[in-house]
This record gives structure tokens, sequence and C-alpha cells, in this order.
């Protein structure tokens, strides 16, 4: 298994959790499920590898500065797939 990516809880309150993650190249979160809608925002520029359930893997390629939102139950692992560190920001909307 690759390195874990390493997650900086900086908001944690009733209305929002706000963690930054950091990866280095091959990194990944580790199969999870989100419990709540989010908004990604990247630091950098992220090249994504996308493990999907079922087998699928889809590979995302996001510009620093951009952003995207998903809904609760999202089931993935992310890999850092570039060769470079890459850094986003995750904002839980909890309420």
């Amino acid at each position: 298994m690759c390195n874990e990516a390493s997650a900086t809880q900086m908001i944690s309150d009733a209305k929002t959790r706000v963690t930054r993650f950091d990866f280095a190249p091959g990194a990944e979160t580790g199969w999870h499920v989100h419990e709540y809608d989010y908004v990604i925002v990247a630091l950098t520029d992220l090249t994504m590898r996308l493990q999907l359930p079922g087998g699928e893997v889809r590979e995302v390629v996001t510009k620093a500065g951009e952003a995207y939102r998903r809904d609760a139950g999202t089931e993935h692992n992310v890999i850092n797939y570039g060769d470079t560190p890459m850094s986003f920001i995750e904002i839980e909307l909890v309420a």
C-alpha cells in the first residue's frame, strides 16, 4: 500500500468541518464514505486517480484555485497520481 495522505483539521464546529489534505506522489486517502455534502478547493494542481466501488477507476485533473462540490454518500479512495505533491482543502457542510 502507498503512503497515506496527511489530513490537518482546520475548523470543526456545528456547521462546518474544514480539513487540509496534503499528498506526496502516490499517497492516498484510503477508502472512505463522505458523511456530509462537501466542497474541494485545489491549492495546487491535482492529478488524482479515484478508485470507486465496483472496481471503476477515474482519473481527474483539477487546476489550482478551482473548486467542485459532491454529495454526501460519495465513496472512493483518492490517490495522487501525479509526480509532484498535491494539496486541497475539503469543506464539509455539517449543518
